[in-house]
């Protein structure tokens, strides 16, 4: 999709709030209603443009309510700097990708003459650049890594025994506590602030954790077990 299009297009609070939303669960209409505080005429609105530009999908479940959900990993990158003014939206890069053959970068200018400076800034710009496309794909790389472990651990929740869910949404937001846990030991508060969710339904995640023995809580904080 056109970068600046998409960026028309997320210009808008509501559809923002409907994608994370989505992030977080399928819906259907009603819930995103809900959760908007608007009307269900203004919800299909905003979702039929978020669908044309491929951002969202549907699906109709066995009662014939109409699901919403995330369509496609996507990056948005905007450059704004006193010499430019770009924007660039990139699915993310292949799994097949070998970073180890990109080149690093180290700035030397030692030169005491003045045009062989300007000549070999000029040449550091050009590299500076081919960086910056190497830097875009890492990000693109990392984003796409990053939701294939997400996956992984909601579809280990959801098919597991030990935590008992079989909701996507849920799988969801017990993937999310865990990623939180991961990178470090944190209170029941700092983690619901982390996910975006209700305290207790957060405590409610964390006591199901500790009793399958997979987290643990110390002097008020809340970390993996070894």
């Amino acid at each position: 999709m056109d970068p600046a299009a998409l960026l028309d297009l997320l210009g808008n609070e509501n559809r923002r709030r409907i994608l994370r939303l989505l992030a977080r669960k399928p819906c259907y209409v009603t819930e995103i209603s809900e959760y908007l505080g608007v009307s269900p005429k203004a919800v299909i609105d905003h979702l039929r443009k978020l669908e044309a530009a491929g951002l969202i999908e549907s699906r109709v479940d066995d009662q014939r309510r109409k699901y919403f959900s995330i369509a496609r990993n996507l990056r948005l990158e905007v450059n704004v700097s006193p010499y430019g003014f770009g924007t660039k939206s990139a699915y993310p890069a292949s799994r097949t990708l070998d970073m180890s053959r990109w080149r690093h970068l180290s700035i030397e200018l030692s030169s005491a003459d003045e045009a062989a400076e300007l000549v070999e800034l000029a040449r550091e710009i050009d590299r500076l650049e081919e960086l910056s496309n190497e830097l875009s794909m890492a990000q693109r790389w990392v984003q796409g890594r990053l939701t294939d472990a997400m996956d992984a651990v909601s579809e280990q929740v959801r098919e597991g025994d030990s935590i008992g869910t079989r909701d996507e949404g849920e799988a969801r937001f017990y993937a999310e506590v865990l990623s939180v846990l991961a990178s470090g030991a944190a209170s029941a508060d700092t983690i619901a602030r982390r996910v975006d969710a209700p305290l207790d339904l957060v405590e409610s995640a964390l006591d199901t954790l500790a009793n399958q023995g997979i987290a643990e809580q110390k002097d008020g904080q809340w970390r993996l077990n070894e």
